[in-house]
């Protein structure tokens, strides 16, 4: 059995333990170092005047002085109405400055925090708050019908708060005045629990296929793991002047910063707008962040020749792409246009609370070595049998005080993804060199089958992205009762390139075997459709493929 770790930066680690001490010995709870709604409450009392988090889209900000009061505010608001620990709230709104102070006044308490998609439907609301059993909504008052009639085909009576003022509804500045009290702020107390037994977040899921999930992620999940998204810099307490975060809060790209900002002390700069191209340039332009982590699809987007001319990334020091396969030549093409920014390729998942590889002076296609949070097995899927040798694939088994409790109410999909030892099956393909450096090959059920063989669509796009005319491209396949799956390549045009499908075709045929050819044809699109977190859609890109004229 191959276990593995690895020790992160000392500096980081060395920061937490200074903070989190002053908390232990304030309260003489060892526990404590683990309970991050005190250890977000001192980090607020520490640096009043910080400047939290800004809204690009508005220019507002909010300092952790103002985080303070209102998020103290807000949790004496939540026990005033009978909240406790163990209850869940549900947040579906955009990244504005309000968002995160029932976010927070949730961590004080040990109530659960429900992000989700602010454009779920009513059907899709029944399914998540059949699941979740949400106790308080806050939301934007356009979504409040929607909401409404899915509690009511439920029979549920939660209460509906908005961030907007609207007639007739509660706004969250009267759900402050109805709840609320007057208590000077240094006499709160937040709420005494077991860190490592109390969830924090339902963290949204579907992985590939399937209907979505929530993965239960506790207090101490987080505390351990988000140190080690700045595990490689060394500049401390503040690792980063300014983070752009593009994602909805329910995506673990956005809760990774709400988590660990407060505590390392660099600045959030949000949007309550969708990132577009051209508002992620005023973004970029305007406020000059120094990081950000992106999805290889939305990168490809912003370097798009002919309008990154509109963009200087030369402010960014650091830009991580993940949330699937990263192309080295997308790397590359980022370094050549702002060769002082490090361009990382990063894996992680919502079931690891985290990113899962130290990406220091990591070899191209490379993720990094292992965590010392975690420990690590690629397993051969078909025997269960370890694989012990390096440049074999098999799939990431991991292990560790990190990783996800389970899904929230859903002991059959827990079931399936650990073992009786509590090994978590990630899923995905890997391999190792001789160095321990670990390349992230595929997502085991995003693999195609084309009669007996296996088409891995990642080694199709490799191929494909190898033609000049092509920006970016995406493979699905399309079912055959005889074959199994036709893979289609959705090819988005390099502007000033007249590429055909010919061409496509003619270059997969050169470059890979018989069973992989493009037997369900291409599609030229305009654009390759992508999640609110920004990666490929792959149940639009199937439903593209389906209804599309193929060539």
């Amino acid at each position: 059995m191959a276990k593995l770790s690895r020790r992160g930066n000392d500096s980081v680690h060395w920061f937490m333990s200074e903070l989190t001490s002053r908390v232990v010995a304030d309260t003489g709870n060892t526990n404590d170092r683990f309970h991050l709604g005190k250890v977000m409450l001192q980090s607020f009392k520490d640096d009043p005047d910080f400047v939290m988090m800004i809204d690009g889209a508005t220019g507002e900000s909010i300092t952790y002085g103002e985080v303070l009061e209102k998020t103290v505010r807000c949790a004496i608001s939540f026990k005033s109405m009978g909240l406790q620990t163990g209850d869940v709230i549900i947040l579906m709104a955009p990244n504005h400055v309000d968002v995160a102070i029932p976010f927070y006044a949730a961590f004080y308490l040990g109530v659960i925090v429900a992000p989700i998609d602010r454009t779920l439907g009513i059907s899709e609301l029944q399914g998540t708050f059949s699941i979740d059993k949400p106790k308080l909504i806050f939301c934007q008052s356009e979504k409040t019908p929607d909401i409404q009639f899915a509690l009511n085909e439920l029979d549920m009576d939660t209460k509906i708060v908005t961030f907007d003022k609207v007639d007739d509804l509660c706004s969250f500045s009267e759900f402050l005045e109805e709840y609320g009290d007057d208590s000077p702020i240094e006499d709160f107390k937040p709420n005494d629990f077991d860190p490592e037994e109390t969830v924090a977040l339902l963290v949204a899921t579907s992985g590939t296929t399937g209907l979505p999930k929530a993965a239960a992620v506790t207090q101490k999940n987080l505390s351990i793991t988000s140190p080690y998204l700045w595990c490689r810099y060394y500049k401390f307490p503040t690792p980063t002047r300014m983070a752009l975060v593009g994602s909805p809060l329910q995506w673990l790209t956005a809760i990774m910063h709400f988590i660990i900002s407060p505590m390392l002390k660099y600045t959030r700069l949000q949007t309550s707008q969708q990132l577009t191209q051209e508002h992620a340039y005023h973004l970029i332009n305007t406020y000059r962040p120094t990081h950000s982590i992106f999805s290889p699809t939305l990168m490809t987007t912003l370097i798009k020749p002919g309008d990154r001319e509109q963009c200087d990334f030369t402010s960014f020091e650091n830009i991580l792409l993940g949330g699937s396969a990263v192309p080295q030549e997308l790397i590359d093409e980022m370094k050549a246009i702002s060769p002082d920014t490090e361009v990382l390729d990063v894996y992680g998942m919502s079931e690891l609370t985290n990113i899962a590889f130290n990406g220091d002076n990591a070899p191209p296609g490379s993720c990094g070595k292992p965590l010392g949070c975690f420990q690590y097995r690629l397993v051969n899927s078909e025997t269960n049998e370890d694989i012990l040798e390096p440049n074999i694939r098999g799939e990431l088994w991991m292990k560790g005080p990190g990783i996800f409790q389970g899904y929230y109410n859903n002991p059959e999909a827990t079931a399936e993804v650990f073992t009786e030892d509590r090994w978590f099956k990630t899923g995905d393909l890997f391999y190792r060199d001789e160095n321990w450096n670990f390349f992230f090959v595929e997502r085991i059920k995003l693999l195609l089958k084309y009669k007996s063989n296996q088409i891995s669509p990642v080694e199709v796009e490799g191929v494909i992205r190898q033609h000049p005319g092509v920006m970016d491209v995406a493979v699905t396949g399309i079912p055959d009762p005889e074959c199994g799956d036709l893979p289609v390549a959705c090819i988005l045009r390099r502007p000033g390139y007249d590429v055909t499908a010919d061409d496509i075709k003619d270059l997969v045929k050169e470059s890979l075997s018989d069973a992989k050819q493009l037997r369900g044809g291409v599609i030229f699109v305009s654009a390759i459709p992508m999640t609110a977190s920004t990666k490929v859609h792959r149940r639009k890109l199937k439903e593209m493929a389906l209804e599309l004229e193929r060539e």
